[in-house]
């Protein structure tokens, strides 16, 4: 009889011990359901509103369908960006630098990018007005790597316009002397393209 008591409280125990592993890995299960959903959703850039008040002067301006895009650059310090269309992009630019409520009167950066697909040319303004930023981006098709030059508008396009014409081969229409002044015009070929291929081996 005494056996039969020890037995059973043996077979009590293993089940309770089951029933609190089990409970122990349903726990777990939950808490790494938890860990797997979507983090709270970031909370909007300081700023959003005056990428709205940039859109909403060009969109007034020039129309809704001037701009191919506009976003917050959360990798750039939050800076506003603001992309034109290859044929609109001299005008979004003319507006930025004249309209009051905007007066970029500064260029501090200009450069261009191959992404294989196409290539891009993004500049960065300054408001000294305003004490505010823009990047002023444009997408250009490899076929026809050609964009209005900026030196009319600010002269500190100059220099690296033709450096990106020396590395990338955008040509800019307009400027007002566009040449190659890292690799001179001899060279063969722009460094920068993805499907650059030297044409001595041996550079």
């Amino acid at each position: 009889m005494a056996e039969e008591k020890g037995l059973e409280q043996l077979k009590k125990e293993a089940a309770e011990k089951a029933k609190a592993a089990a409970a122990a890995r349903e726990k777990g299960a939950a808490s790494a359901k938890v860990k797997e959903e979507p983090a709270e959703k970031a909370k909007p850039s300081p700023n959003q509103h005056i990428l709205d008040k940039y859109v909403q002067e060009i969109e007034n301006h020039l129309g809704k369908e001037i701009l191919e895009d506009s976003y917050i650059n959360r990798l750039s310090k939050d800076i506003p960006t603001l992309v034109a269309k290859p044929d609109t992009y001299r005008k979004v630019a003319e507006l930025l630098k004249y309209n009051e409520q905007l007066a970029f009167d500064y260029l501090s950066e200009l450069h261009g990018g191959d992404f294989e697909t196409h290539m891009e040319v993004y500049v960065h303004l300054y408001s000294f007005t305003n004490q505010q930023a823009v990047a002023l981006k444009v997408k250009i098709e490899r076929s026809n790597l050609e964009i209005p030059s900026l030196v009319p508008l600010w002269e500190g396009a100059n220099w690296p316009e033709c450096e990106t014409y020396d590395l990338l081969g955008i040509r800019f229409t307009g400027h007002p002397d566009l040449k190659r002044i890292l690799l001179g015009e001899e060279w063969i070929g722009y460094p920068l393209r993805k499907d650059y291929e030297p044409y001595d081996v041996e550079v």
